[in-house]
């Protein structure tokens, strides 16, 4: 059985390899791929692999950018870090999902329904679209935001960006209001829909819809406005997130 590993930690990836011979050593391991970019590239080359064992979060985007830009057909075992209530939710009869740390009796487990199943494999072509369907389903679609003793729900939809002031997040809806939030950039990076949310620097994720104008600026880096109430708020793009950022508005 060939198996690509889409991973972007190398310990984990280490440690998925070693399991792996551990349980078959007729098991042969194509490589190793630490980004959304890569996957996709050799996922376009030959020989493809029997099985992907892939990671939810990788260093330049969520795993799913891949099947949204290429056909993918090869049957995945996810291994991830979400929290068992979110994985049970995401479960269908062709994949599985392993909570990280991955351990032997896990991934033997996971191995033995892919064998299972990969004899049919247009039962898994067609639970895999629904895995798809419900993964992007889960992205949160509100806030609720604690204003003194009541509370206020909004809408992702309502968002214009979140931010860092003196080391807290905010929220800021599209009315210009500021409402704190108890996550940090990292943990919404998470929770965002990531075709319509964007990091594009250490301190602020815009929403696609609240960008009102692009404009180059110092050092090829990229300045936006956007729209939030009365007001015009201007961020930079970080120079390192500019390549990314223009793949991202151009979809």
């Amino acid at each position: 059985m060939n198996i690509l590993i889409v991973e972007n930690e190398i310990p984990a990836a280490d440690k998925l390899i070693g399991i792996l011979y551990k349980i078959d050593k007729s098991i042969t391991v194509l490589g190793v791929c630490e980004t959304v970019e890569e996957a996709i590239n050799r996922l376009q080359e030959k020989p493809l692999p029997d099985l992907i064992l892939m990671d939810i979060q990788l260093d330049d985007g969520l795993c799913f950018e891949i099947f949204e830009t290429i056909k993918v057909e090869t049957p995945v075992i996810f291994t991830t870090a979400y929290d068992e209530y979110t994985l049970n939710a995401f479960k269908v009869n062709s994949v599985d999902y392993l909570l990280k740390p991955i351990d032997e009796e896990a991934l033997k487990s996971a191995l033995d329904k892919f064998k299972k199943i990969y004899a049919d494999k247009d039962t898994f072509k067609r639970d895999f679209k629904q895995l798809l369907y419900e993964f992007r389903n889960q992205y949160k679609s509100r806030f609720l935001i604690r204003i003194g003793e009541r509370y206020r729900s909004v809408l992702v939809s309502e968002i214009s960006h979140f931010s860092i002031r003196k080391r807290n997040v905010f929220l800021t809806d599209n009315q210009g209001r500021d409402y704190g939030v108890d996550y940090s950039l990292e943990q919404l990076e998470g929770m965002l829909d990531p075709r319509k949310f964007f990091r594009i620097n250490r301190e602020c994720i815009v929403n696609i819809n609240a960008i009102e104008t692009m404009y180059t600026y110092s050092s090829s880096r990229l300045q936006l406005t956007l729209k939030s109430g009365q007001t015009k708020e201007e961020f930079v793009v970080s120079r390192g997130k500019v390549a990314e950022f223009k793949k991202w508005i151009d979809r």
